[in-house]
């Protein structure tokens, strides 16, 4: 790979990986950015669709454009934490018992239909997203640098499947939807496809790394040197209270949640060429930081209440900044 300058050519870097991504994902622009936030917050992102909106083509894209080390877990109902993480065996050479690492032992985890495993195996990765590390017997391994995990499920409400505990929910920094594509980009994909796109080969399809973990680390440092004035801060603030007062709610966004919309609020910031955060910024990163940390009441579920419902009003009453 050839080697790219640091500092503020960061960004485009960045830039070209969207593009590079988007040779094999059409019309997913808005994923594509979420995932791409994440990782400038250093931080897990969620992507929610129906099968077969190419939720694992995505990830597996952004990892062929990346120059990281990737690992895809295929989350099934007999998948047991030690598959996730590791487990202790027993090392005949020496007498002892040594600890083999799991698949999460990667820069981009890519666990594929997460909500397709019971909670005590989702509930493995807890300590590997918060504290970036694996313990067996009391003894810590650290993951690599950078780590992330994607993490693909399909809606809680198709069978088979187990909705995330809320303490797990809470470690995703974003949740991104990928709706169904409209008409027009359905006919490009299929043109895509009539044309020889094959999404089992992404190296044919012209996809190449264009950035590295060296761009990642650069560009995180000057995404937390972007400003944020007082006002903004309380705006957020605002927002995460509002959310905890709404009458559709029973649980509103936490603090850990204020934060997560202050810091991709400050990536998006950044990536939109500016060195300050703007009332828009935090709006436009508003919806996907805060609606997998909101849970509806059981009476709003059954009249049909939707959490970006939820989050409009919120947006809507909490005065703006100017």
């Amino acid at each position: 790979m050839t080697e790219l300058p640091r500092g503020a050519s960061a960004r485009d870097s960045l830039v070209r990986l969207r593009a590079e991504v988007g040779k094999a994902v059409v019309g997913q622009d808005a994923a594509v950015t979420g995932l791409l936030i994440g990782l400038l917050c250093r931080g897990h992102v969620l992507i929610e669709g129906v099968p077969g909106v190419a939720k694992t083509l995505l990830v597996r894209a952004l990892a062929a454009a990346l120059d990281l080390t990737t690992t895809r877990i295929q989350f099934t109902a007999d998948l047991m934490p030690g598959d996730v993480t590791g487990s202790l065996i027993y090392d005949t050479g020496t007498s002892k018992f040594v600890f083999r690492e799991g698949p999460v032992f990667t820069n981009l985890l890519l666990a594929d239909e997460i909500n397709r495993t019971p909670p005590k195996t989702q509930s493995a990765l807890l300590e590997a997203m918060e504290e970036r590390q694996v313990s067996d017997d009391g003894h810590p391994h650290l993951l690599p640098d950078p780590f992330c995990v994607i993490a693909t499920q399909n809606p809680v409400e198709y069978e088979g499947t187990y909705p995330l505990p809320e303490a797990q929910l809470d470690r995703f920094m974003l949740k991104v939807t990928m709706p169904l594509p409209d008409r027009d980009t359905e006919t490009r994909v299929l043109a895509a496809h009539a044309a020889g796109f094959d999404p089992r080969d992404l190296a044919a399809a012209g996809i190449a790394p264009v950035a590295s973990a060296d761009d990642l680390r650069a560009a995180s440092r000057a995404v937390r040197q972007v400003r944020i004035d007082p006002a903004i801060l309380s705006y957020i603030v605002e927002l995460a209270r509002a959310t905890r007062q709404a009458p559709s709610a029973a649980l509103g966004v936490s603090p850990r949640g204020a934060t997560a919309l202050l810091a991709t609020s400050r990536a998006w910031a950044w990536l939109s060429g500016r060195d300050f955060v703007t009332p828009d910024d935090v709006q436009s990163l508003a919806r996907p930081t805060f609606r997998h940390r909101i849970q509806l009441r059981p009476e709003a579920e059954l009249e049909g209440v939707a959490v970006d419902g939820v989050l409009e009003t919120v947006l809507a009453s909490v005065p703006v900044p100017r």
